[in-house]
């Protein structure tokens, strides 16, 4: 007799990082620095500054401030918001949401203002469930009222949810909240000392799907991909 394949177990809802999770800002602030170098230490001192804050002080005088402490020019934070619509989602991330979308509700959880939020979420052609900012929940992640706030919003528990996260800062806020994690590592950053290891840590969105369809069996074991 042949063994049953297990039907699949998906979250009721999914919650998404957007800035690093799905979308390449990466790049954007690179091009917006003039250079890789100087864009990825701008970017990580404005991770550093966003996930320490706590309650929201304004998104774009944290760039700003960021900026000034690397050393880049007030035209720096000017560039990134002109370029913000150029904002591009990483590869299979669509693939990922539309084949996601008929068995789980999606939602954003994101350390933006509203404005530019919303603006970077609709660069998404995904009929979001919910979207999140830092501003709307008046606290930066991994201060657990945004991810609390959304599964209010979807109507859902913690373990009935799952995450996304695009840096490990998240994991802190995760671990708090009791959702399960899966980190996309896209650019290979180290996990922030003290930060709980993510359900699941890959390079891509690849192993999400099989991830998700997972989700309700009995033990899932913590694993990397490349």
């Amino acid at each position: 007799m042949e063994t049953p394949i297990p039907a699949p177990r998906y979250p009721k809802a999914i919650l998404f990082d957007l800035l690093t999770g799905l979308l390449d800002s990466w790049t954007l602030w690179n091009t917006s620095a003039g250079s890789e170098a100087h864009g990825r230490a701008w970017r990580a001192e404005y991770l550093r500054l966003t996930y320490g804050c706590g309650a929201y002080v304004e998104y774009e005088a944290l760039v700003r401030r960021a900026a000034q402490h690397v050393g880049r020019s007030p035209d720096a934070p000017k560039a990134l918001e002109a370029n913000w619509s150029r904002l591009r989602p990483w590869e299979g991330a669509l693939s990922a949401l539309q084949h996601l979308q008929p068995h789980c509700r999606l939602a954003v959880v994101t350390n933006c203002s509203s404005r530019l939020g919303n603006l970077a979420a609709a660069s998404l052609p995904v009929n979001w469930d919910v979207v999140v900012t830092a501003e709307q929940a008046g606290f930066y992640k991994p201060h657990p009222s945004p991810y609390r706030l959304a599964l209010d919003k979807l109507g859902v528990e913690p373990c009935e949810a799952a995450f996304v996260a695009g840096s490990s800062y998240d994991l802190f806020g995760t671990a708090v909240v009791g959702l399960k994690t899966y980190w996309h590592n896209r650019v290979g950053l180290p996990k922030v000392a003290g930060a709980d290891a993510p359900a699941m840590e890959s390079a891509s969105l690849d192993a999400l799907l099989p991830w998700a369809r997972g989700f309700g069996a009995s033990h899932l074991p913590s694993r990397t991909t490349s």
